[in-house]
């Protein structure tokens, strides 16, 4: 997770996240160490990060500028406004106190904690 202040734009920090993700280990083989493909809306359709996500060897599913709508919204992007709308309800993290970034991501990743637990409990039928 990398948190960047509001007024960065959302290509800015997508390479830096994909870089910094942690291995994910597989049923089998080796550990994934990069996403099979990216999913993301206009904000981070610029041509310079779709291929440099391209040229990781990721699939690009990024929404090009200014193309047409019409990506059926509540088909798959529907989990990340669902997961942002779950942080909001942390006070600590809707309106920030810290003044230091570090602070405000150890907050960050401790409110996605319960998130994280109640969609593996539905997942998995009960933990």
């Amino acid at each position: 997770m990398h948190t960047t202040p509001a007024n960065v734009r959302d290509d800015q920090a997508a390479l830096k996240v994909v870089a910094a993700m942690p291995p994910i280990r597989q049923p089998r083989g080796r550990p994934r160490r990069k996403p099979k493909s990216l999913l993301g809306d206009r904000g981070y359709g610029f041509p310079a990060l779709i291929l440099a996500i391209v040229a990781m060897g990721i699939i690009s599913l990024l929404a090009p500028r200014g193309a047409a709508h019409g990506s059926g919204m509540g088909r798959r992007r529907y989990v990340v406004e669902r997961t942002l709308a779950g942080f909001g309800h942390c006070r600590r993290i809707k309106f920030c106190y810290e003044k230091c970034g570090e602070h405000f991501q150890a907050f960050n990743e401790l409110a996605a904690i319960p998130l994280c637990h109640r969609r593996l409990r539905q997942v998995s039928g009960g933990l």
